[in-house]
C-alpha cells in the first residue's frame, strides 16, 4: 500500500523560502530545507526533479509576493518614488532576503536584475508622467534609481543613516531629474 503523501510541494517551497529568508542562498541545500522541515530529503526529490527545478519555483514565489506584497503598495503618487520607497522597506524590514536576492553572487543577481526591470518598465509605461519616455530612458531612470535606491538602502540596513521617508522621496526625486537631464544614457551594465 502506497504511504500517504504527508509533505507537500508549497511545504517545500516555503521552507526553502525560509532558509534564504533567513541564512542566504549559500545555504539552499537539500539538506538544511529538510532540516527546516525536520524530515528526510526525499520528500524534496520527489516533488522537483532537483534543486535547480526547485530554486525556479522558489523564484517564482518570490517574484509573486515582490510584485503582489511588496512593490505596489502606492506612498507619494510617483511611480518610481513609491517603487524606490519600497524596494528600501524591504530591504529594511526583510535584510536578510534582501541580501540573499540583490546582492549574493549566488542569490538571484542577474535574475532579480531583469524582474526588476521589467515591473519597473511595465508600471513606469502605465504612468501618464512618463509615458512618453523611451526604452533607453526608461533604461536609464531603472539603473539611476535603482543605483542610488540601493545606496540609501545598504547605508540604512547598516544603521549608517536613518532617513525619513520624505528625505528619501526628495533624494529619488533628485536622481530622477538629473537621470532625464542627461543627454547620454547611464548603460554600466557591460
Amino acid at each position: 500500500m502506497a504511504r500517504k503523501k504527508t509533505i507537500t510541494k508549497d511545504q517545500i517551497l516555503n521552507a526553502a523560502y525560509e532558509v534564504v529568508a533567513n541564512e542566504g542562498f549559500s545555504k539552499f541545500t537539500a539538506r538544511n530545507i529538510a532540516t527546516q522541515m525536520k524530515c528526510s530529503t526525499q520528500p524534496i526529490y520527489l516533488e522537483f526533479k532537483n534543486m535547480d527545478d526547485l530554486k525556479e519555483e522558489l523564484f517564482e514565489k518570490i517574484h509573486q509576493y515582490l510584485a503582489n506584497e511588496v512593490f505596489p503598495v502606492a506612498h507619494t503618487g510617483n511611480t518610481i518614488v513609491d517603487l524606490a520607497l519600497n524596494y528600501i522597506h524591504f530591504a529594511k524590514n526583510e535584510s536578510k532576503l534582501y541580501r540573499a536576492l540583490y546582492l549574493e553572487e549566488y542569490g538571484g543577481g542577474k535574475r532579480m536584475q531583469e524582474f526588476s526591470y521589467n515591473y519597473f518598465s511595465t508600471a513606469v509605461k502605465q504612468d501618464p508622467d512618463y509615458e512618453k519616455l523611451n526604452d533607453t530612458e526608461i533604461n536609464s531612470l531603472h539603473m539611476g534609481t535603482w543605483i542610488v535606491a540601493t545606496g540609501i538602502a545598504a547605508l540604512m540596513t547598516s544603521g549608517i543613516i536613518h532617513p525619513s521617508d520624505e528625505q528619501i522621496e526628495r533624494l529619488m526625486l533628485e536622481a530622477i531629474e538629473q537621470i532625464l537631464e542627461r543627454d547620454t544614457p547611464i548603460d554600466i551594465d557591460n
